[in-house]
């Protein structure tokens, strides 16, 4: 008897010769001798041969795979990653009668076996993407010749893909549009910050069978709900994919697949799952039993939502902003800053970034799940883990001396008091052209805990004492010249190393972060000299104080980004801009506050009530409706 890890399994191809004959020996119960013990001792003699994890002694680059036919070199090449293709690719251009054949013949074969791979668990989507660049340098070197000819390959199907207005974000998209490519599928590839009308003309436009769409930020999830209805009103009979960040099976059910009844709906939770989808949707055999199967599966799921009972009671606002966070304002004295007003790194070195790293969500995004290190040596993804990791570390030093991107922040550090229940005032008189006060607003949960702990809105953490004064914090990080970079190596046909850009510049942007908070803690502000904290203990937030950030839990309102960017001058002072959806660009940036209290703590609002949700919108000077629109979640 044994345990078997499938994703842990070779090709049996791949198997040594020696090896697989006298496992089969023993297994098949074959060429055993009068004393049944034969084949048994065979296998141990062969077994010796081998070592650390089954790799045989002998370190020599085995380059047997070539001395096999040109289809068999491609297919190998594709599998293995290897990037030496072109002499492979121009003996089969020679061979076969048209260069179209190349691609649709041993290209296509070896693609297929990757995604066989891939859907089998036996290859990841590093090793997929980096198959995907040894197609693409093949098909580029093709190209001259079947130009020449003017003939236009076949293709499985065409999906258009963006991510939509006011989102920045498109790395999974960008691996998913990989992973459908190297299955054969056509991509029409819009990039980000897409509007509904260009996304639903062009489609039509270029004829594509399936629109996808992509986001990060929660404005996304409306803007994909609005993409939705407008599809309907056009009378449009095409699939939606729906994937992203904050989206999810519950959102599409509940809000998107109701606004668009004339064709399928698909939530598609990562790119491993892209390419079933895509494909049952393209065909007519299992077409009209996935659109069942799904339409039967959120009517479930819209069901168990609406049964659904809250998990905590809640409270009244007013109630909740009684039982807040209680403190004994009078007797303390808030830190003060060793350097108040606007500090600007305008090319601070990417070096000094490289210990805060936090490496963990870098192979997330890749879909390969595990804590850093441990990872590098996990049974399964162990090995594609390692890989990935010294390519990222090669890319990653090739950034820095040549100095292809570059690391900008902006933060400032000014006098600052609670002036009303959830409502923080920055006096500031030296931003060029600003006002003298800004307001930030902040939402409080209305929990009924049964802990005993407060309702807690980030307001609780600024002093309303006039006795002493407190101080707030801001900052905008970002990494600059990582889009212009990833569409170089992009246009080369090296997906690969396109998305490894983008994946290391939004860990150096966490990192820059993270870096700078802990200089905000032991020089600029300088309530914590004497702290000594590892990487570790940084990303598990051991440190007093909190940054949290607009857009996430602590406060999920982003609109609050714009006054921080007004304040801080982030504009002017890094280049770093706003989307209409309040999204970032560059793309790989961060921002948020600064809080002192040793008992800030960061929390999750969660839901809030309509009177909450009244109250802020008096604050925020809006009607209703726009408080909705940005408070739809939180509802």
């Amino acid at each position: 008897m044994g345990i078997v890890n499938p994703a842990m399994l070779e090709l049996y191809d791949d198997i040594p010769k020696e090896a697989r004959d006298a496992i089969e020996d023993v297994m098949l119960n074959r060429n055993q001798g009068e004393s049944g013990q034969d084949a048994t001792e065979r296998l141990m003699t062969v077994a010796e041969n081998y070592q650390n994890g089954g790799k045989k002694k002998d370190s020599t680059v085995d380059m047997s795979w070539r001395e096999g036919t040109v289809e068999e070199r491609i297919a190998h090449a594709l599998v293995k990653g290897i990037t030496i293709i072109e002499a492979d690719t121009k003996e089969a251009w020679e061979k076969y009668p048209k260069p179209l054949e190349v691609i649709e013949g041993p290209l296509m074969d070896g693609m297929n076996i990757v995604g066989d791979l891939f859907g089998a668990g036996k290859m990841f989507l590093p090793q997929v993407v980096k198959s995907a660049r040894v197609m693409k340098q093949s098909v580029a070197w093709l190209n001259p010749y079947i130009e020449a000819e003017k003939v236009e390959g076949e293709k499985k199907g065409k999906i258009l893909m963006a991510t939509v207005k006011g989102d920045v974000h498109d790395i999974g998209k960008n691996i998913v549009g990989v992973v459908l490519g190297c299955n054969g599928y056509d991509i029409v590839d819009l990039g980000v910050m897409v509007p509904c009308e260009k996304i639903l003309d062009t489609a039509i436009a270029e004829e594509v069978d399936i629109i996808g769409l992509s986001g990060l930020i929660t404005p996304s999830l409306d803007e994909m709900v609005y993409v939705a209805k407008q599809m309907q009103e056009r009378g449009m009979t095409l699939p939606l994919m729906i994937g992203g960040a904050t989206t999810s099976k519950a959102h599409t059910a509940v809000k998107v697949e109701p606004q668009y009844q004339n064709d399928a709906v698909i939530y598609v939770s990562d790119a491993s799952r892209s390419v079933g989808v895509v494909t049952k949707l393209l065909s007519k055999e299992y077409r009209q039993a996935l659109i069942d199967e799904t339409r039967e599966e959120y009517v479930k799921v819209r069901e168990r939502l609406a049964k659904r009972q809250p998990k905590a009671a809640k409270v009244t606002y007013a109630e909740s902003v009684k039982i807040g966070f209680q403190y004994d304002w009078e007797n303390y004295v808030p830190p003060v800053p060793n350097k108040l007003g606007q500090v600007i790194f305008d090319d601070y070195p990417i070096a000094n970034l490289l210990p805060y790293i936090d490496w963990t969500p870098f192979f997330i995004s890749w879909g390969l799940v595990g804590k850093y290190p441990k990872i590098l040596q996990d049974d399964v993804v162990g090995e594609a883990a390692r890989d990935l990791f010294d390519n990222a570390n090669e890319l990653m030093q090739k950034m820095i001396d040549e100095k292809l991107i570059v690391a900008k922040g902006v933060f400032k550090l000014m006098p600052a008091r609670r002036t009303g229940a959830d409502t923080v005032t920055v006096y500031d008189r030296t931003t060029k052209g600003g006002a003298a006060e800004y307001q930030f607003e902040h939402l409080r949960q209305q929990s009924d805990k049964a802990s005993g702990k407060p309702n807690f809105s980030l307001a609780d953490f600024i002093s309303p004492s006039n006795t002493h004064t407190d101080h707030l914090g801001g900052f905008t990080v970002s990494i600059v010249g990582t889009e212009a970079l990833a569409e170089k190596y992009k246009a080369a046909g090296d997906d690969y190393n396109a998305i490894m850009v983008q994946a290391l510049s939004d860990r150096l942007a966490e990192a820059f972060a993270e870096h700078l908070h802990e200089l905000i803690r032991k020089e600029y502000w300088g309530y914590q000299p004497t702290e000594s904290l590892t990487n570790d203990e940084m990303i598990k937030e051991k440190y007093v104080g909190i940054r949290p950030a607009p857009g996430y839990p602590a406060c999920p309102e982003h609109t609050e980004k714009g006054k921080l960017f007004d304040w801080l001058g982030t504009v002017d002072a890094i280049g770093t801009t706003l989307t209409e959806s309040y999204a970032m660009w560059p793309a790989s940036s961060v921002s948020g506050f600064y809080y002192s209290h040793p008992d800030s703590e960061y929390f999750n609002v969660g839901k809030i009530s309509r009177d909450q949700l009244e109250s802020y919108a008096e604050r925020k000077g809006w009607d209703m409706k726009t408080a909705e629109k940005w408070l739809n979640p939180n509802l």
